[in-house]
């Protein structure tokens, strides 16, 4: 009888069954657990955080912005850092450092403190966190990877969609700085036990294979490739997919921040507009699902058509929506486009340029994409000032998922590497 083949990390057992679809369950925890740094998370926060610390407006919303720069500029070191250590080992730090700044967050009393506070939940909660969910569970596929970050997604995007209603109630009760640090304690008791008991960073840890092809002392070990980030720069269809994100990061947030105002503009009361997130959010759900499902058998080109197709859709009826039906038909397709694109280039990245570096790529995908969320809100509003209505910078903005459109289309798309029945690079 052969012994027992003991795990390459220290604490690693050896589950019955594939783990990675283990993995994807506390990816899924994980990317949830972002949800306090993420807008809408914020946004329920502002107005008592205002009312309380004195500071305008204006002033919150630049803390904000420069808070969610920060961010970008950050995530691509904290990409290396876990091609360098683990996902693992990183996890535990950021979900360490991400419950701490929320518990500090109850205690600002003006407007460094709220600048730094920013700068922390949203390089932390936004940027590193999420990094680090979707990247767990797309090192343990290959074949079904379009699936399991579907999964990921679809239930990280419902438990942040949820998280602006239990914060709404806990400020209500007991006050924002009792909300923050109830939001902390929460992160740190679900992050660290995921990442110290759950996550492992690669199948091999676990003498397993991606995807859950069977294995043991006589398989082969899979071949784990990849591009260096500088190698998947001079990719042309890698910037189509940075450009996808960046755009639907950048409307998509511009649309969101200013939806009362944009909405009620064309009728609808504030009630109304504010319940528009419902059809955004089950729309976003439904298509994370169906596209993660079918990415891993279609060409990406036809998917990044789809949801830069979706974008135009969506802001051209914006400019005519009226209440009921149209208004909700509206936030169907701007919630399936944002989606869609996420969720692609989720897949996309390590389908195409491997998982060896995964980190360090999608950490600069992951800097673009906070960095966009920063200047959309910004243009729409400068926009409005100029001309007095939303209309003229929403019209002028079709251009951008247009020409991404275009873009995926005529462009070449890298070779993906031929795989063998067991998974194994040819």
């Amino acid at each position: 009888m052969l012994p027992r083949r003991r795990s390459a990390r220290p604490g690693a057992r050896q589950p019955g069954g594939f783990y990675g679809w283990h993995v994807t369950g506390f990816a899924a925890i994980l990317l949830m657990a972002t949800a306090p740094g993420q807008t809408a998370g914020v946004s329920t926060f502002i107005d008592p955080m205002i009312a309380d610390l004195g500071i305008d407006r204006t002033s919150l919303s630049t803390a904000y912005l420069i808070g969610t720069l920060t961010g970008a500029l950050v995530v691509p070191r904290i990409g290396g850092f876990i091609d360098r250590w683990g996902v693992r080992r990183c996890t535990l730090v950021i979900g360490a450092g991400f419950g701490t700044v929320l518990l500090l967050m109850g205690t600002i009393g003006g407007f460094v403190g709220l600048l730094f506070g920013f700068m922390g939940i949203r390089s932390l909660g936004q940027g590193a966190l999420g990094l680090a969910a979707t990247t767990a569970a797309a090192r343990w596929f290959e074949r079904r990877r379009g699936r399991a970050l579907g999964i990921v997604s679809a239930a990280g995007t419902a438990g942040i969609s949820l998280a602006p209603v239990l914060t709404e109630w806990i400020i209500s009760q007991q006050g924002w700085r009792t909300a923050w640090f109830v939001l902390g304690v929460v992160v740190l008791a679900l992050v660290l036990p995921v990442a110290a008991f759950g996550l492992r960073d690669d199948p091999s840890h676990l003498g397993q294979m991606p995807d859950g092809i069977p294995g043991g002392h006589d398989s082969p070990t899979v071949a784990r490739w990849g591009l260096t980030r500088r190698q998947a720069f001079t990719e042309p269809y890698f910037w189509v997919l940075i450009g996808g994100l960046a755009v639907s990061g950048m409307l998509s947030t511009a649309v969101a921040l200013h939806q009362i105002n944009l909405l009620g503009a064309k009728g609808l009361s504030a009630t109304e507009a504010a319940a528009n997130f419902i059809p955004q959010t089950v729309a976003g759900l439904v298509a994370t699902l169906v596209v993660g499902n079918m990415i891993d058998r279609l060409s990406i080109r036809w998917v990044v058509l789809a949801s830069m197709s979706l974008h135009v859709a969506a802001l051209a009826w914006l400019t005519v929506v009226t209440p009921g039906w149209s208004a909700i038909a509206f936030g169907m397709a701007i919630g399936a486009a944002g989606s869609s694109i996420r969720i692609a280039e989720a897949a996309a990245i390590p389908a195409y340029f491997g998982v060896l570096h995964l980190g360090s790529i999608r950490g600069f995908v992951a800097s673009i994409s906070v960095g966009s969320t920063a200047l959309g809100p910004l243009l729409f509003s400068v926009g409005k000032e100029i001309t007095g209505s939303f209309n003229e910078v929403i019209t002028a903005s079709l251009i951008l998922p247009a020409a991404v459109a275009v873009a995926g289309l005529i462009l070449r798309i890298p070779s993906r590497p031929e795989l063998d029945e067991r998974g194994a690079l040819r």
